[in-house]
């Protein structure tokens, strides 16, 4: 009987799957199974998938959709959304499976020890909405994950969106143990500036702007527009 179903959306992630892969393989039982949810990609991604035995799935492009794809397919009592660039805690599956909540997810750190972001991952240990991105990962009962519909089929925020609604029932834990997430986006766009962005965003987001926009001004923002 599988137990924990892990559900890993990805995009040309050929890289981060050959890494992320194995180290699940060697840290779950025979009970779980790991799900990779491919959006169109172009590079070697499927390829990884088959390789290390992962169930592969193709599906329309976009994160939420790619997710909702994974959890019908899902044969687990619980779902665990990640990532294909974090590293879950070593003991996750055990975590996971043993915690008395329906829904949660771990606190996170990154791979990268530049001090501002040892600052930003610190404030993950507390149970607030603007504090659950998707690099946190999700766990959630499979028969709650139903009952809400899964994700809102939106282009950004989806994350904060199905959280928002676990944390109005209180039925949301952060768990001690930490994910590792990819600092790749800060090293990229800079560890002050990017947060900045992220914030202004999230603000944007609260004060009632559809996600469309929000990624039409996150486009304008990042590309310099």
């Amino acid at each position: 009987m599988i137990m924990l179903s892990i559900i890993i959306p990805v995009l040309n992630e050929e890289r981060n799957l050959e890494i992320l892969l194995p180290y699940l393989l060697s840290n779950i039982s025979p009970s779980t199974e790991i799900i990779v949810t491919d959006g169109g990609s172009s590079d070697g991604t499927i390829n990884v998938a088959k390789r290390f035995n992962a169930r592969l799935i193709t599906s329309s492009l976009g994160r939420a959709i790619q997710m909702n794809t994974g959890a019908i397919e899902a044969k687990g009592n619980r779902l665990f959304f990640l990532h294909a660039d974090c590293l879950p805690p070593k003991n996750f599956e055990y975590l996971i499976l043993s915690s008395e909540y329906q829904a949660g997810s771990f606190r996170m750190k990154f791979n990268n020890e530049h001090w501002l972001l040892s600052i930003y991952s610190w404030f993950t240990r507390f149970n607030w909405q603007i504090c659950r991105g998707g690099d946190r990962s999700l766990f959630i009962d499979r028969l709650v994950f139903q009952k809400l519909a899964g994700y809102k089929l939106i282009p950004i925020m989806e994350d904060y969106e199905l959280v928002n609604r676990l944390l109005i029932d209180g039925q949301f834990v952060v768990l001690k143990a930490k994910v590792t997430s990819s600092s790749r986006m800060y090293e990229k766009h800079g560890v002050v500036w990017l947060q900045l962005v992220y914030a202004y965003i999230h603000f944007l987001w609260l004060t009632g702007m559809n996600e469309k926009n929000l990624v039409l001004r996150l486009n304008s923002i990042i590309n310099g527009n």
